[in-house]
């Protein structure tokens, strides 16, 4: 049984939430830290977009700048996320493909959503895990329903995955920030992402608190991965350097509008 580090929950901008991630992992592959699970949520509401996508056809930037929506720029791939400010709880998770028992980026994605799995069916979901494809990350689905994505960076045998798990959504809302090139309008999209998108409250018929949601993703990959899971802090070191990732890339128009970083 391997023994992870459970950061305490934490709300804070988009920016320093990929900020903090990024210095776990470095510190994971420099050896400082064990590997980690975190749970956070985003204050305010912001749209992420991944490494290699071009924000003008991602965003509606006009949108996010009126309701004081952060954009950023992730070092995962992946697609263009919506994460509310009450409706979400992420995840990240770093840790060493060792560690996960995992010898490629598949078996990476199986092993983690192994946990996500066994967290909704804690909670009274039961989901299935969607291998995902050459235009899509792998997924967790609902009778065929998206409830949680996903994306990762991998540095020297070590894996960051991050993800959402949707308590509520609002596609309204969602599409309000989220660019789709071919849509003609915002309800356009929203008819055919109530089709295949879900969420917790839409499953169950009822509010799933935060803590509630915490608890059972804790022991979900506890129960999947045969962790010991011991409450921890971040490090002085992460805390320096998540500042400094903070200040002098994701907080820069260099890296999340044009993905350059000095950093």
């Amino acid at each position: 049984m391997s023994t992870w580090r459970l950061l305490r929950v934490e709300t804070h901008n988009a920016f320093m939430n990929m900020a903090i991630d990024e210095a776990i992992l470095t510190a994971r592959v420099e050896n400082h830290v064990t590997d980690t699970l975190r749970f956070f949520r985003w204050k305010p509401s912001a749209v992420s977009i991944g490494k290699f996508q071009t924000v003008e056809n991602a965003v509606q930037m006009q949108n996010c700048k009126q309701q004081g929506i952060d954009v950023v720029r992730r070092i995962t791939g992946g697609g263009t996320v919506y994460h509310d400010a009450e409706d979400e709880i992420t995840y990240s998770l770093v840790a060493s493909k060792e560690s996960l028992k995992a010898d490629d980026i598949a078996d990476v994605y199986e092993r983690i959503y192994t946990g996500l799995t066994r967290a909704l069916c804690i909670l009274g979901v039961a989901a299935d895990f969607n291998e995902g494809g050459a235009k899509a990350c792998p997924n967790l689905t609902v009778k065929g329903r998206k409830i949680s994505g996903s994306a990762q960076c991998h540095r020297r045998e070590v894996v960051l995955q991050h993800g959402t798990i949707l308590v509520n959504v609002n596609l309204e809302k969602m599409f309000t920030y989220l660019r789709v090139p071919w849509a003609k309008s915002c309800m356009q999209v929203v008819s055919i992402a109530r089709r295949k998108i879900t969420s917790l409250y839409d499953e169950l018929g009822k509010n799933v608190s935060p803590a509630e949601l915490i608890h059972a993703l804790r022991e979900g990959f506890g129960q999947a991965l045969d962790l010991n899971i011991v409450s921890g802090e971040l490090t002085s070191r992460e805390h320096k350097l998540a500042e400094k990732l903070f200040e002098q890339k994701y907080s820069t128009a260099d890296w999340n509008l044009r993905g350059r970083s000095g950093s």
